[in-house]
């Protein structure tokens, strides 16, 4: 099956924590970071997730939002430090690349915001994904 999220990232489940409705799920990914995922309980069961199952993190990229430096007192789970490879500007929208630990991971912010934080080739920046904004799937 062919995806239209730019963002596939393939780990393998490290850990899964069960609760009553939804389920937080560790993947080691193939690129050695973490990251986690919160899906609801059913779905971990339907894709039979335990530690050692190969998974996708799917994300699409208008959910990967970007900070130009370290981010203190935030939510979210997953950061990954990363280069800029390619910014794309469009009249509203822009497409930034940026090359990770984790591989190529595309966001697409406000051009605005890409002005604001300054971004061109070369930047470094810190992609962040909330957790509950990752998919995963399973062979």
């Amino acid at each position: 099956m062919t995806l239209s999220i730019r963002n596939q990232l393939p780990g393998t489940v490290t850990e899964v924590h069960a609760g009553q409705v939804m389920a937080t799920v560790e993947v080691r990914l193939d690129g050695g970071p973490h990251l986690l995922a919160a899906i609801t309980l059913e779905a971990a069961e339907q894709l039979s997730l335990a530690p050692g199952r190969p998974v996708h993190a799917l994300v699409k990229s208008t959910e990967v939002a970007l900070a130009a430096r370290q981010a203190e007192g935030l939510s979210i789970r997953n950061r990954f430090p990363g280069t800029v490879t390619e910014v794309r500007p469009g009249e509203v929208m822009a497409s930034v690349k940026i090359a990770t630990a984790v591989g190529e991971l595309t966001a697409v912010i406000t051009t605005d915001a890409v002005a604001d934080l300054g971004l061109f080739v070369g930047s470094e920046v810190i992609a962040l994904i909330k957790a509950t904004e990752v998919a995963l799937s399973a062979p």
